[in-house]
C-alpha cells in the first residue's frame, strides 16, 4: 500500500458542519474507508491546513477518487501527496 498525506482546509461550510456535528470527522474517514482507502493518522492544525492526515491507498487511481469525492461534498480543499518513506527514497536513489 502506497501512503499519501492529505492536506485539508475546511470551507465556511465545513466549519459549520463541524460545529455541529464535531463527530462528522469519524464519518469521513468510514467514509474513506468506502473508498478504498484507509485513515492510519489524523491531526488537527492551527495555520494554513485545518488538518493533516496520512493515508493508506493501493494506487493513486484510488486516493484520487479520495480526494475528489470528499473535495466535491464543498465543504473542504484537499491537497494531496504522495509520501515515501526515507529508507523508500534511499532504496529509489541506490
Amino acid at each position: 500500500m502506497a501512503t499519501y498525506i492529505l492536506l485539508s482546509k475546511l470551507s465556511t461550510q465545513g466549519v459549520q458542519t463541524l460545529k455541529s456535528n464535531p463527530d462528522r470527522l469519524r464519518e469521513v474517514n468510514k467514509d474513506v474507508e468506502e473508498l478504498g482507502a484507509k485513515v492510519l493518522h489524523q491531526w488537527a492544525t492551527l495555520g494554513e491546513w485545518d488538518f493533516v492526515n496520512i493515508v493508506e491507498a493501493p494506487d493513486l487511481q484510488t486516493i484520487a477518487r479520495v480526494s475528489v469525492a470528499l473535495g466535491a461534498r464543498g465543504s473542504t480543499k484537499i491537497e494531496t501527496l504522495p509520501a515515501l518513506t526515507i529508507e523508500e527514497l534511499l532504496s529509489a536513489l541506490e
